[in-house]
């Protein structure tokens, strides 16, 4: 007995099988009305007309008669056996092209596939399953080759980045170690500082190699991912206070307050201390000493914690604002070209959407920028 799915299955077929239902019955009732017609021509007024047409040859009724009575009447069987093959294949070649004709469809919304059109396949409405199919076959192919598009894309910016970004970094790890190596007695100062130049040098280029593995990992969906239950004010003030002991941002100031009670969220702890990392690390690189960077945690309902992440520096334009979470996108806001990797708000990005989170960044120039993001409370 057939399951459900299966009578939907055959159910979607059903306006072609009512259409091959009634084009049987009109050949069947066709064929039956063209073979009573060949028997009909063998009697009542055609036999008239045909023993006339013989009395034209034997100049006598009595004769074409006879001939008639030999020729027809008693060949009747054969005549009619004729008349249904005949039939028989009229029929069969009208039948077959009915059937040919959604074959043909078919063939035909096959090859648009490989075509590059944007318009949907379209076939009869009886075949409306199938012309479903054959579309979302389409859309299929078109996202798979968007999406090998967007790859080539990728590995091509990847390409002129390591070519053209990385010489920055590692530039003056050539440049002061071929000056240390070409002083005989080098004192303990020079060392010092071009030892200290060439580790800064050599640290950025370690970040922006560990920014592109995790860029390729959250592209190709392999990044370890290990999410669990988090106090998240608890969570939040222990990342401040270790930006603010770094000695990079030592003199900064980084307020940091909480509008709601403690609260439980499901996070990736490395992943999203990563990605907040990034956002508190920009504000504090893109804006002068002199600017307050504030994180405070709110809420907008039960079920969702905003985490606001906001300066009261340089700000931005609304065309900034459009392409700040492009990959390879420094801000032009700064004096000095930022010797970050282009790829820390991206990354930000995609690790809170992995947590089925969203962020937002509002900003206007000479008033700051705050970058908020909108997190569900406990398990996603």
């Amino acid at each position: 007995m057939k399951n459900k799915k299966e009578k939907g299955i055959d159910g979607d077929y059903t306006h072609l099988e009512t259409k091959i239902l009634i084009r049987t019955a009109a050949v069947l009732f066709g064929s039956f009305a063209l073979i009573s017609a060949a028997l009909g021509l063998l009697s009542g007024r055609f036999s008239s007309v045909i023993v006339g047409f013989l009395e034209l040859f034997y100049k006598d009724y009595d004769t074409a008669l006879i001939v008639y009575t030999h020729m027809f009447r008693e060949n009747k069987e054969w005549f009619v056996m004729a008349a249904a093959f005949g039939v028989f294949l009229i029929v069969l070649r009208l039948y077959l092209k009915g059937f040919t004709k959604y074959f043909n469809e078919i063939n035909g919304g096959i090859n648009a596939l490989k075509e590059e059109n944007s318009k949907d396949i379209v076939l009869s409405s009886e075949l409306a399953v199938t012309e479903k199919t054959i579309n979302t076959i389409k859309h299929t192919l078109e996202q798979q080759k968007s999406a090998a598009k967007a790859a080539e894309q990728r590995k091509n910016d990847l390409v002129v980045y390591l070519a053209h970004d990385l010489k920055t970094p590692l530039s003056p790890i050539k440049g002061y170690a071929e000056l240390l190596m070409g002083t005989p007695t080098p004192d303990k100062k020079a060392v010092r500082e071009y030892g200290g130049i060439i580790l800064k040098s050599a640290n950025h280029t370690e970040k922006m190699m560990n920014d592109l593995k995790l860029t390729y990992q959250l592209d190709s969906g392999a990044v370890p991912y290990h999410p669990q239950t988090v106090r998240l004010v608890r969570f939040l003030k222990e990342l401040v206070i270790d930006i603010v002991n770094d000695p990079a941002f030592a003199n900064r100031r980084i307020g940091f307050e909480s509008n709601i009670q403690e609260c439980e969220v499901c996070l990736d702890i490395d992943l999203f201390r990563r990605a907040v990392n990034n956002l508190i690390i920009n504000a504090l690189t893109h804006n002068p000493p002199e600017t307050e960077v504030t994180i405070r945690i709110d809420s907008d309902s039960e079920k969702n914690v905003l985490i606001c992440i906001s300066d009261n520096g340089t700000g931005m334009s609304d065309k900034e604002q459009s392409k700040l979470f492009n990959r390879y996108y420094r801000g032009t806001n700064t004096k000095e070209k930022p010797e970050g990797s282009g790829l820390g708000l991206a990354i930000a990005k995609q690790i809170i959407t992995l947590h089925g989170g969203n962020i937002d960044v509002r900003s206007r120039l000479g008033e700051g920028t705050c970058f908020t993001i909108i997190l569900s409370l406990g398990n996603p």
